[in-house]
Formats: structure tokens, C-alpha cells, sequence
């Protein structure tokens, strides 16, 4: 990989899978979700719905219980590497966000005290509603609940270089996008088997080892 100047490049972190070492949503609904998740779950891998409506649907099936949910959430571990990464871009001066397209409660908790941007949805714990506050109605797809290539096109725009770190499906889009991705999981697989260039990692040590 060449070498970046860092303070010119904006890096894009997916949480689900990415900076929690499993996947929070999945978690939640293998513990609390009423059954017919894994069908819906599938849907959305296979491409027949967007993530909005995946999320909705799922939504309606765990418990709207915030103290729960909560208490869940945080028996998947975070990766320890994921302060060191971070205070390392933004001592040299990189923008760090992360971009969530998961229920959002969760990552707003376990990113609350890095100071970046979390782009993330949103729940309503009065009402109980999913609401998505990062979506994007412009975009050519217009399904997911949390828009991942709207930020990355917008630091392109701004001259900056792009870094997606992820591992998912809903970090396919911004993968094509990026200048630089860093896949683990079923998108390095995705990106294999779609000729999209990336460097493999583990940790989000790796990450850090290989931008600074």
C-alpha cells in the first residue's frame, strides 16, 4: 500500500463486525428476537431488500426494552486496538468516522468517548421507532437505512484520499467507492470475487500497523 498523507485522507470504520469483534444486531437477535430473523437476515444478503427495510422488520421482532438491549449489546467485545487506531489518525490529522447502517443505539455507546462522527440510525426508546436520520433518498439505491457512500463521495469531492475498514454487506457500496479498503469476513470474499482491490486484516491493529 502506499504511503498517505494522513491529513488529507478521511477513514470510514464499519462497527458491526468491524470495531465489535462479532456482529451487535445478529447478537441481538439470536438472544431476544422473536423467530423468522434468519429468513429476513438472508433476504438482505442475497440482495431482495435494502437494509432500511431489513431493519425495520427485524426491529419488530426484539423487545423495545433500551436497559435490555443495552445490557445485551455490551456482551460483544470491542476490539481493543480500536483506541489506538483512532487517536493515532487523528494525532496525524486524518478524519475518522464511523458509519454504522445497524440498530444505533449501540454504536453511539461504545463510540461515544473517541469524539468522531458516528453515522449511524436511530431509535425513538419513547415510541419504540427505528428512525433513519443518515439515509439517503438521492442515492441510486436509495435502500439503505444509513447511506455509507454518501460520506465517502463527499471527502472525494473534497480532494480527500478515501479508507473504508470493513466486513460486511452493507460496506459493499462504499468499497467501490474508496481509494484504499481494508475487508475482513464476507466482504474480502465479495471483494475477491468482484475484483475490488483490498488488504485483508484481522484487527483493527492490523489497520493501524498498516496506516501509521
Amino acid at each position: 500500500m502506499p504511503t498517505l498523507d494522513l491529513a488529507n485522507t478521511s477513514v470510514f470504520l464499519d462497527f458491526d463486525g468491524t470495531i465489535s469483534r462479532a456482529d451487535v444486531g445478529v447478537h441481538l437477535l439470536e438472544r431476544l428476537a422473536k423467530p423468522g430473523w434468519e429468513a429476513i437476515d438472508a433476504e438482505y444478503d442475497a440482495g431482495g431488500i435494502g437494509s432500511r427495510i431489513c431493519l425495520l422488520d427485524e426491529w419488530d421482532l426484539l423487545p423495545h426494552d433500551a436497559e435490555l438491549l443495552r445490557s445485551v449489546a455490551r456482551e460483544v467485545a470491542i476490539d481493543p486496538g480500536l483506541e489506538d487506531l483512532v487517536a493515532g489518525l487523528l494525532a496525524s490529522s486524518a478524519e475518522v468516522t464511523v458509519l454504522s447502517d445497524g440498530f444505533g443505539f449501540y454504536a453511539q455507546d461504545a463510540c461515544a468517548h473517541l469524539s468522531v462522527p458516528v453515522l449511524t440510525n436511530a431509535v425513538d426508546w419513547e415510541s419504540g421507532s427505528l428512525s433513519f436520520p443518515n439515509e439517503d433518498r438521492c442515492c441510486a439505491c436509495s435502500s439503505c437505512g444509513t447511506c455509507k457512500q454518501a460520506p465517502v463521495k463527499d471527502a472525494s469531492r473534497r480532494g480527500r484520499t478515501t479508507v473504508v475498514v470493513g466486513d460486511g454487506t452493507s460496506d459493499r457500496k462504499a468499497a467501490l467507492l474508496a481509494d484504499v479498503v481494508f475487508a475482513k469476513g464476507s466482504l474480502s470474499a465479495w471483494c475477491t470475487m468482484n475484483g475490488v482491490e483490498h488488504l485483508r486484516f484481522d484487527t483493527l491493529s492490523d489497520v493501524r500497523s498498516a496506516l501509521l
